[in-house]
């Protein structure tokens, strides 16, 4: 087996977040689910775009943050998803280069346009995504580049590619490639909503060995397991796959493995601003520990570290370097 040309390829669902403050009245009065990623169509994302107060547009969608994260880390990776040619998609497009990341999917020639998410934050930090599709539903298997796949240590994908049809076949052509070449493959259950629609889907990723590493946070878990008890979520998420990993934000994080169970307590912050990306950015930190060697437990203090900083400025993305962080941080 070659060496990796990268370390992590993530793929997603390629989206515009355009991020503004807002009170729990307004997500009411627009009938918005609090904390959840809430799909919408073109009409209504015009509306709740005049809706919104002033905003700060940043590229986004969930994979690619991870990407941007593991490229902060001063790893190398490549990134897998669908714009089209358009404002946006050229927005997103320079963003994504510009720290580094491999990206190479061909644009969307026609419409449907580039994804966006309306994405408000209230002042307990939570943020409630309302994400247009666009041009994310567009994404197949014709998109997969074989090569990178076969190239990459992981490939991570979130459970967000759910939705968009005919992203399901380029995943698991994706994760066959992966297999093939002796590589590990990983996914993020993304959001309690997403997990309620395709939880036997999920289910059969990992029981039939199709992905390698779950993350999840403790709503995703219990969703996925029926129950209220995150122990009991635990124990069988450990008789699915041969590695998961649990977030429960200022409770830590939990990593389950055939073996054994560690908790591993969160990274301190000074303020809470903005929880967007902050399973994003963990996720980022878990696979460059994973993908340099580091311990189980190691993995999940960058996972924390990464988190902590995204989740103390408003946007997606870290702010500042992500591997001079770590280097201070004494991990």
């Amino acid at each position: 087996m070659a060496d990796p040309r990268f370390d992590v390829l993530t793929v997603g669902n390629a989206i515009v977040d355009i991020i503004a403050r807002a009170e729990d009245d307004f997500l009411v009065r627009e009938n918005i689910n609090k904390g959840a990623m809430n799909l919408i169509d073109a009409d209504r994302a015009e509306h709740l775009y005049a809706a919104m107060g002033p905003a700060v547009e940043a590229s986004g969608g969930s994979a690619g943050n991870t990407a941007a994260g593991i490229a902060s880390f001063g790893a190398k990776a490549a990134y897998l998803g669908k714009v089209a040619d358009d404002h946006l998609g050229g927005v997103f497009t320079h963003d994504i280069r510009a720290i580094g990341v491999h990206f190479d999917t061909k644009p969307l020639e026609s419409v449907p346009p580039t994804a966006r998410s309306m994405i408000f934050v209230t002042p307990d930090g939570e943020r409630s995504m309302n994400t247009y599709l666009g041009a994310c539903v567009e994404l197949g298997p014709e998109d997969v580049d074989a090569d990178v796949v076969a190239a990459s240590q992981v490939t991570y994908f979130e459970g967000y590619l759910w939705d968009p049809p005919r992203a399901k076949e380029a995943i698991r052509l994706a994760a066959n490639i992966a297999h093939e070449n002796k590589r590990q493959t990983a996914i993020t259950l993304s959001d309690p909503f997403c997990v309620d629609r395709y939880r036997e889907e999920f289910l059969d990723l990992m029981r039939s060995g199709t992905v390698d590493i779950v993350f999840a946070n403790d709503a995703e878990l219990k969703s996925l397991y029926q129950t209220a008890d995150l122990m009991t979520a635990v124990s069988s998420v450990r008789e699915d796959t041969a590695l998961a990993v649990v977030t429960q934000g200022e409770e830590g994080s939990i990593v389950v493995t055939r073996e054994k169970t560690s908790e591993v307590a969160a990274h301190s912050i000074d303020k809470l601003e903005d929880t967007t990306g902050a399973g994003d950015l963990y996720a980022a930190g878990f696979l460059y520990g994973l993908t340099t060697g580091r311990s189980m437990e190691d993995c999940a203090r960058i996972g924390g570290l990464a988190a902590a900083e995204v989740i103390q400025h408003i946007g997606p993305r870290p702010q500042v370097s992500l591997k001079d962080l770590l280097a201070q941080s004494g991990i």
